[in-house]
């Protein structure tokens, strides 16, 4: 009872540090100016016959600020200036799966009627890892692959441990959800938008049990064995999936020592990035499980700043090339 007691405990001095730190953080961050490659093409080894659509994750947006900086952190230039045609969307910063899943619908929708693709190559980033998957669940003859990073295929323990406190501590719950749907409109407003807004039903799609019901009716790709690896095509569309482990590799990324403190929450998986298990990253082709950078590094966040040896930025661009060698 004093170890579950100790753990709530700093669960909730975390959460209020993640929710707060974000909070401060979010309007110097978006208007920080980035460092993105020419805008001239370098290289063809990216251009993809489709294009690449980007799907933010929770306590996401497309652009913002003056400088008009990406939540992907110069991953869509340099793939522009390696040939490829990059769009970034942008669905409710915190919402349920199926909320963003048809937000997302609308924008592929409109980038296939504007540009006349047949199809898209969609990449989705931690929540909106469930937001690709559901596009491609919906209309699989709009999608040629499907990549998730850092992607909750079966949940995240540390949105399971807040669901606990709904339970346990209504009252501490409450007031993080609370700053969760704050800063959801802050994102709001800073990007222009007015997105519904709801930090509750994203945590209920996060947990295990809220992934288990969105597996169950979108199955592709899912692994039917635990840390094994998913079909890799499944109606014509070709699912991929990369992540990473560790929290702290930058003494100068505030990231790391908010991963540092999620990474209290886990309980079965020991190797995480912070907010997703390595297992639970899972979906149909693992390229790799263990990249040395945590949950938002992996996006190249917070400025670029990431440890030794990582490069997040790199592997999208190879990645895209991945897609290109397979026709897509």
């Amino acid at each position: 009872m004093a170890n579950r007691l100790v753990k709530w405990v700093l669960g909730g001095v975390l959460a209020v540090a993640v929710a707060g730190a974000a909070v401060l953080v979010v309007p110097t961050w978006l208007t920080l100016s980035g460092t993105p490659v020419s805008s001239t093409q370098v290289a063809d080894d990216a251009q993809t016959r489709y294009p690449i659509v980007l799907a933010h994750g929770v306590m996401g947006f497309g652009y913002a600020g003056e400088g008009k900086q990406s939540y992907w952190r110069d991953i869509p230039e340099t793939l522009r200036a390696h040939g490829a045609k990059v769009y970034v969307t942008q669905v409710s910063a915190f919402n349920s799966s199926d909320v963003r899943g048809e937000q997302l619908m609308a924008q592929v929708r409109q980038i296939m009627q504007e540009t006349g693709a047949k199809k898209v190559n969609l990449i989705g980033h931690s929540h909106g890892g469930q937001s690709v998957r559901y596009v491609a669940g919906t209309h699989p003859e709009w999608v040629a692959s499907v990549t998730t990073v850092s992607g909750a295929t079966t949940g995240s323990e540390v949105a399971d441990w807040l669901f606990e406190l709904t339970k346990t501590k209504p009252w501490l719950a409450d007031a993080l959800l609370g700053l969760g749907n704050k800063l959801g409109a802050l994102i709001n407003w800073i990007t222009g938008v007015d997105l519904p807004i709801d930090a509750a039903e994203a945590m209920k799609s996060l947990t295990h049990s809220g992934a288990a019901f969105f597996n169950q009716r979108f199955p592709a790709g899912v692994p039917e064995q635990a840390c094994g690896e998913g079909a890799h095509v499944v109606d014509g569309v070709h699912y991929y999936s990369w992540s990473s482990v560790g929290q702290f590799y930058r003494a100068t990324n505030l990231a790391d020592y908010l991963m540092s403190l999620s990474s209290k929450a886990f309980v079965r998986e020991t190797d995480n990035d912070g907010l997703v298990g390595r297992c639970a990253s899972h979906l149909g082709e693992v390229i790799r499980d263990d990249y040395p950078m945590n949950h938002f590094q992996a996006v190249n966040q917070f400025s670029g700043l990431v440890g030794p040896g990582a490069d997040p930025v790199g592997l999208f661009v190879i990645h895209a090339h991945r897609l290109k060698e397979a026709g897509f």
